[in-house]
C-alpha cells in the first residue's frame, strides 16, 4: 500500500470478569431499593463483583491476554501497555507492569492511565499517536476496575451502580487512507470536578467525608454526560469527514440507559445501531467500552466497512469519542 497513511486498526480484543453476580434482588436486601426502580432508572440488572483477593490486575491480565491471542502476536511483539484505571491495584507500580510481567512483554513500555471512565478513549488515542508517528507498532490498550473495591454499600443511589471487569483491545499499524481509527475527539472539563469523585484516594484529606469511596451528584452527572458524549461523537465524525447517518454502531459508555438513550437520540441513531450490554455489567468504568466491542464482535455486530463510534464520559470532567472504519 505505498503512499497510503499509517494508521492503526483493532487487531485483538479480550475480556474479563469476575464470576460473581451480584443481582438487584440481592441489593433490595442491602439498601432501601427496588429491582423495577433500578431497571427502569439505569437499567441495570445484575453486576459482576471481584472474588476476595481478585484485583484490577488479575483481570486486566486475563482481558490482556485474550487480546493477544485474537491479535496473533507474540507478547515481545507489543511495544507498549496501557491500562486504563481508578482501582489499580496500588498506586506504583502500575498494573500495566504487573500486566507486563505476566505475559512475558519484555520489550514493551508500561503505564497506567487516570481518567475515569474515558480512559480506554485516552488509551486508544495514545496509542493511534504512537502508532502514526511511527514509534510504535503494536499497542495493548485495557480498561479495568473493582469498583466494588470504593462502593459505599450503604449509599442506594451509588451501589446501585458499579461492576467490576476489564477489557482489552491491541492497536496494530495499518496502512490506509479510508480504514482503522479515522479521528479522536477528547475533553475536559475541571470546573465540574465535585460532580463525580472518590474523596479520601490520594494525599489530599477529606475530613468530612468517612472512608474511601464514590460520591456523586447524579442529575447534574447526567446532563453533563449526555451533553459531552453527543458534542464528542459530532465531533470526532466531522473530523472524519462523517456524520451520524453513517455510523454502523455505537458503543456508548455503559453508565446509564437513559444517558445511552438521550445520547443516540440526539444522534438521530436506532436502538439496533446502539451497543448496550449495561443490564449485565453495570458500569465498570474504564472496562466498558472495552468490554461491549469484545461483545460486539462476538455477536457479529462489526463487519468490515462499518463505521464504529465509541464515546465516553467520566469524572473530571473528561469525556471523548473516537471514529473507526472496521478492519
Amino acid at each position: 500500500m505505498s503512499g497510503c497513511k499509517l494508521t492503526a486498526r483493532v487487531s485483538g480484543v479480550g475480556k474479563a470478569l469476575p464470576e460473581r453476580r451480584l443481582t438487584n434482588a440481592e441489593l433490595e436486601k442491602m439498601v432501601d431499593t427496588s429491582d423495577e426502580w433500578i431497571t427502569q432508572r439505569v437499567g441495570i440488572k445484575e453486576r459482576r463483583i471481584a472474588a476476595e483477593g481478585e484485583y484490577t490486575s488479575h483481570l486486566a491480565i486475563r482481558a490482556a491476554a485474550d487480546a493477544l491471542e485474537m491479535s496473533g502476536l507474540k507478547a515481545d511483539e507489543i511495544d507498549l501497555i496501557l491500562v486504563a484505571t481508578s482501582t489499580p491495584d496500588m498506586v506504583y507500580p502500575p498494573v500495566a507492569c504487573l500486566v507486563q510481567k505476566a505475559l512475558g512483554a519484555v520489550n514493551a513500555g508500561v503505564m497506567d492511565i487516570s481518567a475515569a471512565c474515558t480512559g480506554f478513549i485516552y488509551g486508544g488515542s495514545i496509542a493511534w499517536s504512537m502508532i502514526r508517528s511511527g514509534l510504535m507498532r503494536h499497542v495493548l490498550v485495557i480498561g479495568a476496575e473493582i469498583n466494588s473495591s470504593v462502593v459505599d454499600w450503604k449509599d442506594r443511589d451509588t451501589c446501585i451502580l458499579f461492576g467490576d471487569g476489564a477489557g482489552a483491545a491491541v492497536f496494530s499499524a495499518h496502512e490506509s487512507d479510508t480504514e482503522g481509527v479515522l479521528s479522536i475527539k477528547l475533553g475536559g472539563d475541571g470546573r465540574f470536578d465535585e460532580l463525580l469523585c472518590l474523596p479520601n484516594s490520594g494525599c489530599r484529606p477529606f475530613p468530612e467525608i468517612s472512608g474511601r469511596h464514590i460520591v456523586m451528584q447524579g442529575n447534574e452527572t447526567f446532563k453533563q454526560a449526555v451533553r459531552n458524549m453527543y458534542e464528542c461523537a459530532v465531533s470526532a465524525l466531522e473530523c472524519a469527514g462523517l456524520t451520524s447517518a453513517d455510523v454502523s454502531l455505537l458503543i456508548p459508555h455503559q453508565a446509564n440507559t437513559r444517558i445511552i438513550g438521550a445520547v443516540s437520540k440526539r444522534l438521530g441513531l436506532p436502538d439496533e445501531k446502539v451497543f448496550v450490554n449495561i443490564a449485565d455489567y453495570g458500569n465498570t468504568s474504564a472496562a466498558t467500552i472495552p468490554i461491549a466491542l469484545c461483545e460486539a464482535l462476538e455477536q457479529k455486530r462489526l463487519k468490515r466497512g462499518d463505521v464504529l463510534v465509541i464515546d465516553a464520559f467520566g469524572a473530571g470532567l473528561t469525556f471523548g469519542a473516537m471514529a473507526i472504519r472496521w478492519v
